[in-house]
């Protein structure tokens, strides 16, 4: 049927009937009091989602601008960083570092596990004479549905002293609970089209008192990236650059609908909805790839067995109008991934279980108890 595609992918991910209305409003002028308003407004509930009273800054990119801007404007050519990479987006920050001179330590976990907060323990122990600048974490590793133990690591930073904490939070912002205060986070970035529920192209990075101070003395080259001039603009509620004006009323709306269903409620669904399509994947007989303990709230990885993982994406969308995601690189073909991240709610993940019973029916899979994924989601549910 046309226009019928749902999205379970971890992004874009759906976006609300009132968020798409907003986008459709006429655009203002970025430099006018009406803008300014916005501004005012989305900075504010941006720190309220955050838990913070630090900087949240708005840029037009895409998640890995976040990350490229929380990266090169705190650190200089030659900085020792410890890197942890358990998939493609650990592997894409190493890539990253490199090519701005970083001095690059990589903290590696197998695809599918979790990163060893211990080894990130041994190094910050180690470095008596505090070299390393920075750790640069992934938290929800979108390639492969690993959570990894964001606390424990940023507990053994905060004991090194010296360095930073710089987080991918593209996935996890909004999906988890991640309380920049309390935690003491240095850099923060996610995007929009994750748990914001909106479309892609703005970043947003937060930064703490302590990163500014490394501001200071940071030389790598940077000019749209560059974030003093958005720090300056947005305390007076503006942007130093032409921003996608629609976007931030899209952003203003989804905000206002965050906000009315509260934090709490927020992670509780994310991790009813991670409990309940996990619990239904395994009652088809099908292998999670992520383990139940470090499982992401953003993303369910699966390592289909007698069938191949193409396969099922290719029949869920062309039978059920559902879009799931495929590996990546290595793992391309071998698994495939649910999004149940940001505007994501019971009937949807019963709908993608339901499918997905349809299509192992479908294709001949021999492990599949069918009905049992449906029954074990709704009893979570």
């Amino acid at each position: 049927m046309e226009d019928k595609q749902m999205l379970m992918i971890p992004g874009p991910t759906p976006v609300p009937e009132r968020v798409l209305l907003a986008m459709a409003k006429c655009p203002t002028g970025h430099r006018s009091g009406e803008f300014s308003k916005i501004m005012a407004e989305v900075t504010a509930k941006l720190q309220w989602l955050h838990q913070t009273k630090n900087d949240v800054l708005i840029l037009t990119v895409s998640g890995t601008g976040a990350m490229e801007a929380g990266i090169i404007n705190f650190l200089n050519k030659g900085d020792r960083v410890l890197v942890g990479n358990n998939g493609k987006f650990g592997e894409r920050w190493a890539q990253m570092s490199r090519v701005f001179g970083l001095n690059v330590t990589e903290i590696k976990a197998e695809s599918g596990k979790p990163l060893d907060t211990e080894a990130f323990r041994a190094e910050l122990e180690a470095d008596t004479q505090k070299h390393i600048k920075a750790v640069i974490i992934t938290h929800s590793e979108t390639s492969t549905g690993v959570l990894n133990d964001l606390p424990t690591i940023n507990s053994y930073v905060k004991a090194h002293g010296e360095s930073l904490i710089i987080v991918d939070a593209v996935t996890s912002l909004g999906a988890i609970n991640i309380p920049v205060d309390e935690w003491g986070l240095d850099i923060v970035a996610s995007g929009s089209q994750k748990g914001y529920m909106i479309p892609p192209g703005l970043g947003f990075v937060c930064v703490s008192p302590k990163a500014w101070e490394a501001y200071k003395t940071a030389t790598l080259p940077r000019f749209y990236l560059d974030l003093e001039p958005y720090r300056k603009s947005a305390s007076k509620d503006t942007t130093p650059f032409t921003p996608p004006v629609n976007l931030i009323f899209a952003l203003q709306a989804a905000l206002q609908m965050m906000e009315r269903e509260g934090l709490e409620n927020i992670f509780a669904r994310h991790q009813r909805l991670t409990q309940a399509i996990r619990a239904g994947i395994k009652a088809l007989g099908l292998p999670l790839f992520a383990p139940d303990h470090a499982a992401s709230t953003a993303v369910t990885s699966v390592i289909p067995t007698q069938i191949d993982a193409e396969e099922i994406r290719s029949t869920m969308k062309k039978r059920y109008d559902i879009a799931i995601a495929g590996g990546q690189d290595e793992l391309k073909g071998k698994i495939f991934r649910i999004g149940h991240l940001g505007f994501v709610c019971d009937r949807d993940i019963l709908a993608a279980i339901s499918a997905l019973d349809g299509t192992l029916h479908a294709l001949g899979y021999e492990g599949a108890d069918y009905g049992a994924g449906v029954a074990a989601t709704a009893k979570i549910l």
